[in-house]
């Protein structure tokens, strides 16, 4: 006899991805309050969904790409601007210039390869709307989501965390 646990009524994966997403809202503030300048070897991968409520980029590049892009701040970007939701970025395609705009909660993955740190996120799909649950049975004795953060093998400082159900 299995009895399933309960969704947890407190959104526990949102809050840690927000919290994790404004690490990189941080980062690319402080990039953009010294003009643009990038410290020592520092760039970053920034991966985002390009279907994402709010994303602004070029008809030529969601035809390129529909589903995911990968973007590089390194030399070659200009006119960065960092809000407390989004980011703007213009970046060059094949020496047409273009200006981007990524809303934080598209953001999937951010990677800074100078200091081996990266944050991978769970996508937010447009339709991630609360759902109708039922009642808490707080006198159950089992938990119904143990957060696992996990990092890489290798010694790098990639962080994901998975608030999968307990098995």
């Amino acid at each position: 006899m299995t009895e399933t646990p309960p969704d947890s009524l407190i959104p526990y994966d949102e809050i840690v991805q927000e919290a994790l997403r404004a690490v990189v809202g941080r980062v690319l503030g402080e990039v953009e309050a010294t003009g643009g300048k990038l410290p020592g070897n520092h760039h970053f991968y920034i991966t985002f969904k390009t279907g994402a409520p709010g994303v602004a980029i070029p008809d030529h590049l969601r035809e390129r790409f529909p589903d995911e892009m990968t973007i590089v701040l390194q030399n070659k970007f200009w006119d960065l601007g960092v809000s407390e939701s989004s980011f703007t970025v213009g970046l060059s395609f094949n020496q047409i210039p273009a200006k981007l705009v990524i809303p934080f909660s598209a953001i999937t993955a951010f990677v800074d390869p100078a200091v081996d740190f990266g944050l991978q996120f769970q996508a937010v799909a447009q339709a991630d709307a609360m759902e109708p649950h039922d009642d808490a049975e707080n006198d159950s004795a089992e938990r119904d989501a143990i957060p696992r953060v996990t990092t890489s093998d290798d010694g790098s400082n990639v962080v994901t965390v998975d608030f999968g159900k307990k098995k």
